[in-house]
């Protein structure tokens, strides 16, 4: 059977939005930063990291300044052990990824804007990002979490597969939008919610 590579499915996919829930952020698995990278937390002046890093890795949103303070307001002092910067040798940032509380469901510790700069995709970094963002979610008090994306990011869909997560079917239009991811990818997700 003949199979489209991924990079080339991503380019016919409609980037549809998705949720996706981890009925256990205890289970998620636990990844170590190598070597020579780091995390750092938010400090001042990291807005334009943030937006530098999301501007050069995703390809589907407008990043303004705007956008961070409508993401997370004037929540500074919050930022300060809740927002993590993946640095490289030199301390200069090139991920990001917030653990973040999302009151809007039962699923409340929210892993929110996930981002590694294109260059340093692929190279196991997202795995020790997403970790420590769990580990916080844990460690604020977390039984279960959740995260918003899109359909035609199929290798971080995959990645939070690993994790655990699971899709959140809420409605029909949900159901619809996995449903093609699923046709459209061949990945066989999990059992829906």
């Amino acid at each position: 059977m003949w199979c489209m590579p991924l990079f080339v499915w991503t380019a016919y996919m409609d980037n549809l939005e998705v949720r996706m829930i981890h009925e256990k952020l205890a289970d998620t698995p636990v990844f170590a930063c190598p070597e020579p990278y780091k995390f750092e937390f938010y400090k001042a002046g990291r807005e334009e990291d943030w937006l530098r890093i999301h501007q050069l890795s995703d390809q589907w949103n407008v990043f303004t300044p705007l956008v961070f303070v409508d993401q997370f307001g004037k929540s500074k002092k919050l930022l300060k052990s809740s927002q993590y910067y993946l640095v490289d040798s030199a301390g200069v940032p090139i991920g990001t990824a917030t653990a973040w509380k999302d009151a809007r469901t039962e699923y409340s510790g929210r892993v929110h804007w996930v981002a590694i700069l294109p260059e340093f995709q692929g190279k196991g970094l997202a795995k020790p990002l997403l970790s420590i963002v769990c580990q916080n979610l844990l460690a604020a008090g977390h039984t279960k979490g959740c995260l918003s994306t899109t359909t035609a990011r199929v290798p971080a869909i995959n990645l939070y597969l690993k994790f655990g997560f699971r899709p959140l079917i809420q409605s029909e239009e949900d159901a619809l939008n996995w449903f093609q991811f699923e046709r459209e990818t061949g990945i066989s997700l999990p059992q829906f919610k």
